[in-house]
């Protein structure tokens, strides 16, 4: 909906760009470990809006590019220069990344952000990589450090047991961000990769050497900021325990960024 609309946007006002603001972890990620066995997720990657590209010009008459501008660079580095660029741009703060509505994520008649799923947890990660606090009120789960998920929500929150669809977001979105970690270092995942270079490469009209090396420097800065974010929680934290139990993984104890 979100490429429809903001390329009959353009349409209509005249312009011939359409900015897709996402970092490499969202436009990339759901694409290269999908959930389950679900399809790949191709809502916000270069491959989907190229095809968005060519109906909207059949469909209007008119050529509209989408570009992205943060494709290579993750979230921490995209809020990192955000705010060397707006130092007093505090408004960070006010924006939101979990997908939940307020009947899911309210505490006290006050609507938050879950803090576990995939969406909450890189935001999370993001904002301690780039060196910034944020209120634990923000979030329905307050605590990532303690050893018992139900132990880290708001104590008036009535969901916060062990089970349940809460419980499966907060496992899928703490395993999504660690597959996609080890993403070059697993041999099950080298097919799903070399074929994102191949796409990426016709999508946006480089070469497949140089997309493979903007793609791997991308990961191995995810993978970096994944093991500064799990170090700064400890292990006994609940993530961390899920993803002990997982088996083999990036190693961890490296200096944060």
């Amino acid at each position: 909906k979100f490429t429809l609309l903001s390329g009959v946007a353009a349409y209509l006002s005249k312009t011939s760009q359409v900015i897709m603001p996402e970092s490499g972890q969202g436009a990339l990620g759901s694409a290269l470990v999908p959930v389950g066995q679900a399809y790949e997720d191709y809502r916000n990657h270069p491959f989907f809006t190229g095809r968005m590209t060519v109906f909207l010009s059949a469909l209007l008459n008119h050529r509209i590019h989408y570009a992205y501008p943060r494709l290579w660079h993750t979230k921490a580095e995209t809020l990192a220069d955000f705010l060397k660029n707006c130092p007093d741009g505090a408004n960070w703060r006010e924006t939101r990344s979990c997908w939940q509505g307020p009947r899911q994520v309210s505490v006290s008649g006050k609507r938050r952000q879950c803090g576990v799923c995939a969406a909450c947890l890189l935001r999370r990660m993001s904002i301690h990589v780039a060196g910034l606090k944020e209120l634990k009120q923000s979030y329905v789960w307050e605590n990532l450090s303690t050893d018992l998920y139900e132990d880290g929500a708001a104590p008036s929150f009535g969901k916060r047991t062990s089970k349940g669809a809460m419980y499966e977001y907060a496992i899928a979105g703490t395993l999504h961000l660690d597959h996609l970690a080890n993403v070059l270092h697993s041999p099950s995942s080298q097919a799903g990769f070399s074929r994102q270079i191949f796409l990426l490469s016709k999508s946006l009209g480089l070469p497949e050497d140089a997309i493979r090396t903007k793609l791997e420097r991308l990961l191995e800065k995810h993978a970096e900021e994944w093991r500064c974010f799990l170090d700064s929680l400890g292990t006994r934290s609940f993530v961390s325990q899920w993803i002990e139990r997982r088996g083999p993984h990036v190693p961890r104890g490296r200096h944060c960024p």
